[in-house]
């Protein structure tokens, strides 16, 4: 398919001291002993998606006429070429100028309330929950649980596709504000509607896409069947879910190849990596299974960062948000680990800026919390950590039992876990640049 070129060639992957067993087949037998503890097992690729879907999905993806100010994309946020995230610690969305780790607020009120998750490998069906606070999931009869309720409309494939109705609805995002003139100075009239008004802000997007020739084309080519009358919003979510599946699925690490039985696939390090990894840093009590996440929901004091969901919210509560119940509170979502040295900043506010850091804030939970520098951050996000004593003990307070007890490691094990989360890189995801269009139907210039 147009677009989307794969990278084949293996990636290097420098080999580091440890403290951990050695010793050929040993090694491998403890290995492979703790990945069938943890459940882990191999990824089979998914079938593909229909090509015509996905090409209306790659061009919606990149097309910043989705944004009512016309001035951000899907893409901005979910940059292929920064790991499908945009590497910074919380996002900028609509008013913000600059692309990926750059971007700054310009014009925009704030930064978003969270960092930006990755996208890969969501078309499997363990994935039936989506965002940090789990608050778009569905269920296993098919029913759709969201912020919609009702207003929800029906046909959509997946979570995937409901996950992508909410950003174009959600101002500081997408849609912008009321009086907002987009970037020809023209009258935003996405932002109009109000806010639980979700069914006409889907309409008038719509009207806007299908106002462009060529996007009715591609329409009609995706959906046959269906009148241009009765296209919704829900099938151009359907193709974005359709191009991530098709262009994110990531499934030849080293440790696939190594799950799927290629001894050779990991070195030395790597294998004392994963030992520790799900035995004795006990990493893999919340990172099992084939996606090496229990698609559970943790608190494990996380330092706030970023403005939280409201002015009258600084902190942010996470799962609690969604649940109302006091037992959430500061509970976020288990990410998937596959490419994690390539979606940084790390935890759901992008606190920790090296990988290396997130991993020691394992060691001992409280103390991280504690004694957090915030000169590691962005000089635009450092004011917002939120420090009060109060905060902090509320945060304290909310860490799992699974990650409470300090840990020791040495400064090899530590060396020899992040080695193996290395291993966890897919080739192919380094090169995802080639899934970025030269051009968007509606003319708008897909970089910022």
């Amino acid at each position: 398919m147009k677009g989307l070129l794969w990278i084949t060639a293996a990636a290097m992957l420098t080999a580091g001291c440890g403290d951990g067993p050695v010793g050929g087949s040993d090694l491998d037998s403890q290995v492979r002993d703790a990945l069938g503890q943890a459940n882990v097992t191999p990824l089979s690729p998914l079938p593909p998606e229909d090509p015509d879907l996905v090409r209306l999905g790659q061009a919606l993806m990149f097309d910043k006429v989705l944004s009512g100010n016309r001035d951000v994309s899907c893409a901005t946020c979910h940059n292929p070429v920064s790991g499908t995230s945009d590497g910074l610690s919380i996002s900028i969305g609509t008013g913000g100028t600059g692309a990926a780790g750059s971007r700054v607020l310009s014009t925009a009120p704030q930064f978003t309330p969270r960092n930006s998750q990755e996208l890969f490998n969501r078309g499997y069906a363990e994935f039936s929950r989506m965002f940090w606070d789990g608050r778009v999931s569905q269920a296993s009869n098919g029913d759709f649980h969201t912020p919609a309720g009702v207003q929800l409309p029906a046909g959509l494939s997946g979570p995937l596709s409901a996950q992508a109705m909410f950003p174009v609805a959600t101002r500081l995002e997408m849609r912008g504000q009321v009086g907002d003139l987009d970037r020809f100075g023209v009258p935003n009239e996405l932002a109009q509607p109000g806010d639980e008004e979700r069914p006409a802000i889907w309409a008038a997007l719509m009207n806007r896409i299908l106002a462009i020739p060529e996007y009715v084309s591609l329409f009609q080519t995706a959906y046959p069947a269906v009148a241009p009358a009765e296209l919704g919003f829900q099938h151009a979510a359907n193709a974005i879910a359709a191009f991530e599946v098709a262009a994110f699925t990531s499934v030849n690490s080293p440790f696939d190849r190594y799950v799927r039985g290629d001894d050779g696939a990991l070195a030395e390090p790597e294998k004392r990596g994963a030992i520790l990894f799900f035995g004795k840093a006990a990493c893999g009590s919340c990172h099992l299974g084939p996606h090496l996440t229990d698609q559970l929901f943790h608190g494990i004091g996380v330092p706030q960062v970023g403005p939280g969901m409201s002015p009258d919210e600084p902190e942010d509560r996470g799962l609690a948000r969604v649940t109302a119940s006091q037992t959430d509170q500061f509970r976020f979502r288990t990410p998937p680990l596959r490419n994690v040295e390539l979606t940084g900043p790390w935890m759901h506010d992008g606190a920790y800026t090296t990988l290396e850091a997130a991993v020691l804030h394992y060691l001992d939970t409280d103390s991280a919390l504690r004694s957090y520098d915030a000169s590691q951050l962005r000089e635009d996000l450092r004011a917002s950590h939120l420090s009060d004593a109060a905060a902090v003990e509320a945060l304290a307070a909310s860490i799992d039992p699974l990650v409470q007890a300090p840990l020791t490691l040495s400064t090899g094990e530590v060396a020899d876990i992040l080695l193996f989360l290395r291993s966890l890189t897919d080739p192919g995801a380094l090169g995802l640049g080639t899934t970025i269009p030269a051009s968007v139907p509606s003319g708008l210039p897909v970089g910022d």
